[in-house]
């Protein structure tokens, strides 16, 4: 089937069942960002394949709503399939709900399938549209009846990890969990993102590509513990290993039948923001709700430190892959042989290469020139560019080593730069290292150092559509929250054990992309009578090009924090890289 006749037949269905307006969302039952093929469901109804964005269909239009970093993605994915890209204004919010209001002026039927939609996208759906006479039906599937030959559920095996790796045991975990559930006052707790459940558990999987992760929920309350996963995903170890720390053992679809159990009077805590409305709706009447972020969630957040000293070996294994890397990319330019394409194959090479190595933690983001003006490209066969001896090239990259995860993006010139690209270049350093050099009161928000990082950028008439950071898990998804450096007035405090990403950029549509991007360790710095402070520990370690640096936009504390940085990247790596690998790092980590 085509696009178009793809969106032919829901719309035929939504006639048969009298729906207005259809709502696909990017997601599936565990709220996931990254998503097993078998849930890819935008992808497939519209071709578009970004890992954000909402479907919402009428008889009369089709259109995809997504943010600014998709918005040329989209509008190329999204020829010639009957689907239109709508342009949010701000990231993640429904906005689609209000122009679905503005549609029926005499209300009409709304539907989704309620497992795909968190909670929360569910409730925002029914307090704006049925208050003003909308039917709200969270329960219709219109796909799966027209998908043909669809990609089944993973059946990848999923192991589990050791203490000393993980620095805590999941018999300690439980009894954290559990505390924390019986505190907000709830007698029982389901979660279901997969995250929380890999780090609650000490497990890890290949279910979902670039995230370590098993397909499952759990079920606990202060007696029990249930992990719903198929069976044949575990080894005889595994699952006696689980069993000792008391969790039973259930098929992965049976979560809707011990939901359906649950005894009357319990109170259970859902997270609206990590769990679907399928699960939700399944709760019984006589079970109270208590909507609440999963304990988990922030748990997981604050890294221990035997998850902070692994995570530092794994930015070593990662830097020597990037410097290898650049160098390569350095001596081969010129040969002509080099595209977007097989260099991120190359990169994925000199990743595997390093102790430890078990993923990419996403796809490789390789933009040359005006490529790299779009914070998401994807390189394909059609759009793949020949790399030359000119212009900026942007690589966004990481891996997922069994130590840590990583994230990195470094900008580096093909070429003899120009004014303009080494100004842009200049300005996103800046901001980076306002970031890094950050120290705030205890009890900050991500949205202030979001603002300290975009103040030297802001000061130019510049400024980037994208957040500065995202939190990053340990051996786990490279996006991770609850908390996050952006705009956005996020309720949750940075605390001593955060990795975070800093990564503002600039970009100019048809020249040129920059992202400047590190991780780094939220640090109790000291206190005082004016209270508590805090700052950064920066953790990545690949060195930032100086040849795209003109020091008009620098002050001397941007000099130094860069000219000891390259020296710290220098003396981290050069006894893990060749005598001629260290030369040419030598030469890259001069002073400036």
């Amino acid at each position: 089937m085509t696009h178009i006749e793809k969106l032919q037949a829901i719309r035929a269905q939504m006639k048969e069942q009298n729906i207005d307006a259809y709502i696909i969302p990017s997601s599936d039952p565990h709220i996931s960002e990254y998503l097993p093929e078998y849930y890819k469901c935008i992808a497939w109804t519209s071709g578009f394949t970004g890992s954000a964005g909402t479907l919402v269909i009428t008889q009369q239009f089709a259109g995809l709503w997504t943010d600014s970093r998709y918005f040329v993605q989209a509008n190329d994915q999204l020829a010639h399939t009957g689907f239109e890209l709508v342009k949010l204004r701000v990231q993640h919010m429904p906005e689609y709900v209000e122009w679905i209001a503005s549609q029926f002026t005499a209300g009409g039927t709304v539907a989704f399938d309620g497992n795909l939609a968190s909670l929360a996208v569910a409730n925002a759906i029914q307090s704006t549209l049925a208050s003003i006479g909308f039917t709200i039906n969270g329960h219709v599937d219109l796909l799966s009846s027209i998908w043909k030959n669809r990609p089944a559920l993973p059946t990848e095996k999923a192991y589990t990890l050791p203490v000393s790796t993980t620095g805590e045991s999941t018999a300690a975990k439980l009894t954290k969990v559990r505390a924390l559930v019986k505190q907000k006052r709830a007698t029982c707790h389901i979660i279901s993102s997969l995250d929380d459940i890999a780090w609650l558990l000490n497990i890890r999987g290949t279910d979902v590509p670039c995230n370590p992760v098993t397909l499952s929920f759990v079920y606990l309350d202060a007696e029990k513990v249930t992990l719903f996963i198929d069976a044949t995903k575990l080894d005889e170890a595994t699952k006696q290993e689980l069993q000792g720390f008391g969790i039973h053992l259930a098929d992965y679809t049976a979560l809707p039948q011990a939901i359906a159990a649950i005894p009357a009077g319990s109170t259970i805590l859902l997270d609206p923001k990590r769990t679907c409305f399928a699960t939700y709706d399944n709760v019984p009447s006589t079970v109270t709700i208590k909507e609440d972020m999963n304990p988990s969630t922030l748990l997981k957040a604050i890294k221990n430190e035997v998850e902070i000293a692994h995570e530092r070996k794994a930015m070593i294994h990662d830097g020597v892959a990037m410097t290898k890397f650049f160098k390569w990319i350095e001596e081969n330019v010129g040969t002509g042989t080099l595209t977007e394409l097989n260099i991120a194959e190359h990169l994925l090479g000199l990743r595997a290469a390093q102790p430890g190595f078990k993923d990419i933690s996403f796809n490789t983001i390789a933009g040359y020139k005006d490529h790299g003006a779009l914070p998401h490209y994807s390189a394909d066969e059609k759009s793949s560019y020949d790399l030359k001896t000119e212009g900026l090239l942007l690589v966004d990259s990481g891996g997922q080593y069994e130590t840590g995860t990583t994230d990195i993006t470094r900008v580096v010139a093909l070429g003899t730069p120009t004014q303009e690209e080494k100004d842009d270049y200049t300005i996103v350093l800046r901001g980076t290292i306002e970031g890094s050099m950050a120290i705030y009161p205890k009890g900050s928000r991500g949205y202030q150092i979001d603002a300290i990082t975009r103040r030297p950028i802001w000061a130019t008439l510049r400024n980037y559509g994208h957040g500065t950071g995202h939190g990053v898990g340990f051996f786990l998804n490279v996006h991770e929250g609850p908390h996050v450096f952006n705009p956005t007035p996020t309720d949750i405090a940075i605390e001593q054990g955060m990795i975070t990403s800093i990564e503002p950029g600039l970009y100019r549509e048809g020249k040129h992309g920059i992202r400047i991007e590190n991780l780094v360790l939220a640090k109790d710095l000291e206190g005082n009578q004016f209270g508590d402070f805090m700052d950064f520990e920066t953790l990545t370690i690949c060195y930032i090009a100086t040849d795209l640096v003109d020091k008009k936009w620098l002050e001397q504390p941007h000099i130094d924090w860069l000219n000891q940085y390259n020296e710290w990247v220098y003396n981290s790596l050069k006894d893990f890289l060749s005598t001629e690998e260290a030369t040419w790092l030598r030469n890259k980590t001069k002073a400036i």
